[in-house]
């Protein structure tokens, strides 16, 4: 998320302009060899990678504050409220180990505080980064007038056209507005609400069971509140193998303020002037079913934030049946000089994935213009990474089984529990399991899950071993400490050395 380290920020030394400045290369008027569309995480990645390699490069962004999704309203305030939360469920547990916690409480604005705090130190970085003087930072709003040229509209109330020679697409995405009946009248949050409120009522209800629903759904039960998750599909975090998303939604429903129902469809939202709460009525297996909250949150999904590009002006094209910007695997729009990366083509809305497809646009861009003489590069996901910080946390690398039947890989799974193993069973965090994945002809490991204590932090093992190439036989060599939870990928690995 903050590249080469947060570490650094205390003690970087930078020449900070105002964010105001533009052209710092004293020029009124360059065209630009790589002009970056968004400040984000994949923005500032592809313009730090353009400027190292020789472009004059400039970054275009009228976000009120700078600093990116992924830092000021996404992976870092979140994490940080989960933290809370996290701890707010261990301590509750005390007397379990032997321990007495004494008088707790839980206090959101004291959370919510702690989050401005970091968060200020995260963005402020960022914003040192953004106006250092390596690329031209330009504080307004873009559309595309040409193929090679955007009129900007800046924060000081003036407009300029800017012309470039190759450009990126990365502006990130927005919520998505679900139309269902009285969802906007009755009102509801989003995730950026959550992230900024002081006060928590004592009921949510959680529209959405993807990552971002769940995680929130896990803050609010961790400091005590009472959460009813409404899924439309018919299992959480839709797109993950059934076994993974099942023994998420086993723990989560063995949760005494928590409740889950999924394959639902959606009827309508009103306000309860009687209780003063807000309801969502939706029908689930044939039953008409209301149920009453404080508030509602919606985290039914996001879009990509291109209304305003003008997009159609560059022959920039969008992937059929979808709001993604089409994408090549080079990075290349429809315009083969214009890029697009992050949020706004996808296909994995994840953040390392989208500063790697900023740098990746960034080098083939320097390639076509003749900047450096190395091939160009396309995008592989085969490592494809997703954690979700929920309780138990989720992490996947590589193809789920569906995916593995659909490229025709001859494939075995194997899994092993938590609560047969040492390390989780002292830690008394025995919910879920892992499972590895390897092809049956070559034993190559092909995939990865965990649903379990620290998920995402134990499936690095899973990804450096598959960045390698390597196969069960091959993990099975590499030396595992006892007791830890990393031990655990060894036992599947065991079970599927068959198959080599």
């Amino acid at each position: 998320m903050l590249s080469k380290g947060l570490s650094r920020a205390k003690n970087a030394s930078f020449l900070v302009p105002s964010p105001e400045i533009v052209d710092t290369q004293n020029n009124m008027h360059p065209v630009y060899d790589f002009l970056v569309i968004g400040g984000g995480s994949a923005g500032y990645a592809a313009a730090r990678t353009a400027h190292d390699l020789g472009m004059k490069t400039a970054v275009i962004d009228g976000a009120d504050e700078l600093g990116g999704l992924c830092i000021l309203r996404g992976c870092m305030p979140s994490k940080t409220l989960i933290e809370s939360a996290n701890r707010s469920r261990s301590m509750r547990r005390a007397e379990e180990f032997g321990l007495r916690a004494g008088q707790t409480g839980v206090h959101p604005s004291e959370i919510v505080a702690r989050k401005r705090r970091l968060i200020g130190e995260f963005a402020e970085y960022r914003r040192e980064q953004l106006a250092d003087g390596r690329f031209d930072l330009i504080r307004g709003t873009a559309s595309f007038s040409g193929p090679n040229s955007v009129t900007a509209s800046l924060h000081d109330g003036t407009t300029r056209e800017i012309e470039f020679r190759s450009a990126l697409i990365a502006t990130g995405s927005k919520v998505k507005r679900i139309p269902i009946e009285g969802l906007e009248e009755t009102g509801y949050w989003i995730s950026d609400d959550v992230l900024e409120a002081e006060s928590i009522p004592e009921s949510i209800i959680v529209l959405g069971g993807g990552a971002i629903a769940l995680e929130m759904a896990c803050y609010f039960e961790g400091i005590g509140r009472d959460v009813t998750v409404i899924q439309r599909s018919s299992q959480l975090l839709s797109g993950s193998d059934l076994d993974v998303a099942k023994a998420l939604e086993d723990a989560l429903r063995s949760r005494e303020n928590l409740t889950v129902h999924t394959g639902t469809t959606l009827r309508r939202v009103f306000q309860d002037e009687a209780s003063g709460q807000k309801a969502v009525i939706f029908e689930k297996d044939g039953e008409e079913i209301t149920v009453s909250g404080g508030e509602i949150l919606q985290a039914l999904g996001r879009t990509p934030n291109t209304d305003d590009l003008a997009l159609d002006q560059a022959g920039v094209s969008l992937s059929e049946g979808s709001p993604h910007i089409s994408c090549d695997l080079f990075q290349s729009t429809s315009t083969p000089h214009i890029y697009a990366a992050g949020d706004v083509c996808g296909p994995h809305e994840i953040v390392h994935i989208a500063i790697e497809q900023g740098e990746l646009a960034a080098h083939n861009a320097a390639v076509d213009l003749g900047f450096t003489s190395e091939a160009k590069k396309e995008i592989s996901y085969r490592l494809k990474l997703l954690g979700i910080f929920t309780d138990p946390a989720v992490a996947m690398v590589g193809m789920t089984e569906a995916e593995a039947r659909k490229a025709g890989r001859s494939f075995a799974t194997a899994t092993y529990p938590f609560d047969d193993h040492g390390k989780s069973m002292v830690m008394g965090e025995t919910h879920g399991f892992v499972k590895m994945m390897a092809d049956t002809k070559t034993g190559e490991i092909l995939g990865a899950s965990v649903v379990g204590p620290e998920a995402v932090e134990i499936i690095h093992e899973l990804v450096v071993a598959m960045h390698f190439g390597s196969t069960t036989g091959e993990f099975l060599k590499i030396p595992h400490y006892h007791p830890t939870l990393s031990e655990i990928w060894s036992y599947p690995a065991e079970d599927l050395l068959i198959f080599e």
